[in-house]
């Protein structure tokens, strides 16, 4: 899909601890999940260097739905280590999913902050072969992520070249029970916007003020030139070039925390990709789902106490991309989990660091 979604900052909790379900989507805070981890799943949410509970920084419901795939109950959690003295640059994403034949919608007595009878619907995204894109109506997904803002909180917050001036309004939830333990940053919620760029963003996206490689090859004709030196224009022109498109793309819209667009597009800040390997569990090639944005830094740091400041030092990085199996598997026996009446999958997806 070409369509990309933004989550701009919401309401604030009222407490960090604050308790919501798995039909939420919000940043810091502990992580809703549908089951209790246990046994050698609880490995999942341990920092692999220090041995030290992993943070929540974000949890995505994030159900998907095409021809051949509809998961209505599917959620990405992204941890980290956040102890200042461990050395580990650990970003851990992980998908939960219900596995079942009949998905089901939200219940009515959900806890998310927002109304959860449009998610079904926005969500709803075609995810076959390219071929088939041209099928999604943006005007009918524009309408509903319209419609979802304004039922995401009272006063709806535009980001349209905005500073970051003004907090998240704040909520009431229910509080639980916590393991001191875990660390845990402030939190705040989210609701949805759709990217859209005029022709002349797009135009203006595509410019760079830099030199060509040309120019730069008939400069360095001109200058002395040493065997030892194989410095490459080309690549440093591009990831000139791939920082200012980004920087642009993030100016347009100051406070997005994150980015949607499941199979689509990363939006990248280094020429440097990496490479997400395939699925652990099912061989299948991994695709872009959605990646984390640096004005969720600012938003944590705005709430955060001296020593989640601390904490936050560690989030040096420009982006989190996220990739996830292709296929969104659940049949491997060694991921399921049992919750009670419903089985789940947790599946470790990968996480591609991109710094400045």
């Amino acid at each position: 899909m070409d369509g990309v979604t933004l989550f701009m900052p919401g309401p604030w909790a009222d407490s960090k601890y604050e308790a919501a379900d798995v039909y939420t989507t919000k940043i810091g805070g502990l992580p809703d999940f549908p089951f209790q981890f246990s046994g050698e799943k609880r490995v999942l949410l341990e920092c692999s260097t220090c041995g030290s509970n992993l943070c929540l920084l974000a949890q995505i419901y994030a159900p998907i739905s095409s021809k051949s795939l509809s998961i209505n109950e599917r959620v990405i959690y992204i941890f980290g280590c956040v102890v200042p003295q461990c050395e580990s640059l650990l970003w851990r994403a992980l998908r939960v999913q219900k596995i079942s034949s009949e998905e089901v919608g939200p219940t009515t007595n959900s806890s998310s902050v927002s109304d959860n009878n449009w998610k079904k619907d926005l969500w709803s995204f075609d995810i076959e072969e390219e071929e088939d894109e041209e099928d999604i109506d943006l005007e009918e997904l524009s309408r509903a992520l319209s419609e979802a803002a304004k039922l995401t909180t009272n006063g709806k917050r535009q980001s349209n070249g905005g500073e970051f001036s003004k907090k998240p309004l704040h909520i009431s939830q229910p509080a639980r029970s916590v393991d001191d333990k875990v660390p845990v940053m402030p939190c705040f919620y989210t609701y949805v916007q759709e990217e859209k760029l005029s022709k002349k963003n797009i135009s203006e996206i595509s410019k760079s003020p830099i030199l060509s490689i040309q120019d730069c090859e008939n400069n360095s004709d001109n200058e002395e030139t040493y065997d030892e030196e194989n410095y490459e224009y080309d690549k440093a022109l591009n990831a000139d070039r791939t920082y200012l498109k980004f920087k642009k793309r993030v100016d347009a819209y100051p406070e997005q925390c994150l980015r949607y667009s499941y199979g689509g597009k990363p939006l990248l800040a280094s020429a440097e990709t990496g490479e997400p390997g395939n699925c652990k569990l099912c061989g299948e090639k991994r695709h872009y789902e959605m990646q984390v944005m640096p004005p969720l830094i600012f938003f944590l740091h705005e709430a955060a106490d001296n020593e989640q400041r601390i904490s936050l030092d560690k989030f040096n990085w420009m982006t989190l991309l996220v990739y996830t199996c292709s296929r969104s598997c659940g049949e491997s026996a060694s991921s399921q989990v049992n919750g009670g009446t419903i089985d789940w999958i947790v599946a470790e997806e990968a996480v591609i660091v991109q710094y400045e």
